[in-house]
C-alpha cells in the first residue's frame, strides 16, 4: 500500500480506502463484510470510510465490530453526518449543532472508538447557518472526538466559505468527498482548482462508477445476477445513469488498454483517479474479499500521458464533466 497526505495536514491515509456504503448492513451479510475488512487490512489499507446513514447506522456497527481488536493508532477511521437517521425525526437530519453533537456520540459508540480521524459533512445544509455548523465541528474537534473535519460534495464556493470559517475557528477543513471517476469528472472544472488553492484533498467515491468501469456490464445484455445494477435496496438507482448501451459500449473500449498494461479494468479505473494529484485516496467497496485485493493493487499502476489520452479517446462523449452538476445533484432542502 502507498500513502498520501490528506490536505494540508500531517496525517497520511492509504491511497485505497475501504468504504462500506451499500454493502455492510445491507447488501452483504456480516460475515462476508468482516472478511472484506480483513482482506483490506491484509492488503495494507489503513483508512476506512463509513457514514451514520449507511443502512441506517448498521454499517457503522458492522465496521466497528470488524475493526475491533486492531491497533487504533494504525487506522484512520472516517464517518459522516447529514442525512436522516434513526426514526427520521425533525432533528434527525442536517448540520445543526444539535444533530452534529448527538450524531458524533452515536457514531463513536457504534464504531467502538473514542474518536474518528475525519468527521465529514455528508452534504451542505442549506437550512442551517454555516456559522452554526462550523462552530459545532470546532467543538467536536476541541473535545477530541474528531481529529479533522471534511465535507462531501460541496461546491467550490461552499468549500471557500467553510475553509475560511474553519480557519477563523482554529481547526482544519482538509478534505472533500465527491464522486469521481473516468466517467464522472464534474469536480475537475471548479472544485479541484478551489481545493488546490485551499489545501483541501479529494477523497473520491465510486472510482469504478459503481462497478461499470470493471467491464462486467455489457451493452445489450442483462446485468449479472447479484450485481449492484440488480440491487433493489438502492444500488440499482445509483448506477442507472451509467447503464445505457452507449456508455457500456464506450467502457468496453477500455478493455484492450487494461490488457496491454497487464491489469484488470478495475485497477485501471482506480489508477486513473489516483493519477490526479489532488486525490488523496479512492474509496472502494466490495462484496467479496478478492475484489478488495484486486482494487488495492491499483496503487502499483502508473498511467503515462499516452495511456491517459487513450482512455479519454475510448470514453469520448460518455464522460460527464459539467461542473454545475455538483450543485444540481445537491439537496436544495433537508430531506424529510
Amino acid at each position: 500500500m502507498k500513502f498520501r497526505y490528506l490536505g494540508d495536514s500531517g496525517m497520511k491515509i492509504s491511497e485505497v480506502i475501504y468504504g462500506n456504503w451499500l454493502t455492510h448492513g445491507s447488501q452483504v451479510e456480516n460475515d462476508a463484510a468482516k472478511a472484506c475488512v480483513r482482506a483490506a487490512l491484509d492488503a495494507g489499507i489503513s483508512s476506512f470510510d463509513t457514514a451514520d446513514v449507511y443502512a441506517n447506522t448498521a454499517a457503522e456497527t458492522v465496521l466497528g465490530e470488524a475493526l475491533d481488536g486492531q491497533r487504533r493508532e494504525s487506522l484512520e477511521i472516517f464517518t459522516k453526518v447529514y442525512w436522516p437517521v434513526g426514526p427520521r425525526g425533525h432533528n434527525d437530519v442536517g448540520l445543526s449543532r444539535k444533530h452534529i453533537l448527538e450524531s458524533i456520540n452515536g457514531s463513536l459508540k457504534r464504531l467502538r472508538t473514542d474518536y474518528v480521524d475525519l468527521y465529514q459533512a455528508h452534504r451542505f445544509d442549506t437550512e442551517t447557518p454555516l456559522e452554526e455548523t462550523m462552530q459545532a465541528f470546532a467543538d467536536v474537534v476541541r473535545s477530541g472526538k474528531a481529529l479533522y473535519i471534511g465535507v462531501s460534495e460541496w461546491t467550490a464556493d461552499q468549500l471557500r466559505a467553510g475553509h475560511a470559517m474553519a480557519k477563523d475557528l482554529g481547526f482544519q477543513l482538509i478534505s472533500n468527498q465527491p464522486q469521481y471517476s473516468a466517467l464522472w469528472r464534474v469536480i475537475e472544472g471548479e472544485v479541484v482548482p478551489a481545493s488546490r488553492e485551499l489545501g483541501i484533498s479529494q477523497i473520491v467515491w465510486s472510482p469504478v462508477a459503481q462497478g461499470v468501469l470493471t467491464g462486467k456490464y455489457l451493452p445489450g445484455q442483462p446485468a449479472p445476477a447479484g450485481s449492484r445494477a440488480t440491487d433493489e435496496k438502492g444500488g440499482a438507482n445509483m448506477i442507472s445513469r451509467f447503464m445505457t448501451d452507449e456508455v457500456l459500449t464506450r467502457v468496453q473500449k477500455l478493455r484492450p488498454i487494461a490488457d496491454d498494461l497487464g491489469i484488470t479494468m478495475a485497477q485501471l479505473a482506480v489508477a486513473w483517479v489516483l493519477a490526479n494529484d489532488n486525490v488523496a485516496g479512492a474509496i472502494i467497496g466490495a462484496s467479496r474479499p478478492e475484489q478488495v485485493v484486486d482494487n488495492a493493487r491499483a496503487v502499483d499502476v502508473t498511467l503515462d500521458a499516452a495511456t491517459l489520452a487513450a482512455i479519454d479517446e475510448a470514453l469520448g462523449d460518455a464522460v460527464q464533466a459539467d461542473p454545475s452538476l455538483t450543485q444540481a445533484n445537491a439537496p436544495a432542502v433537508r430531506p424529510a
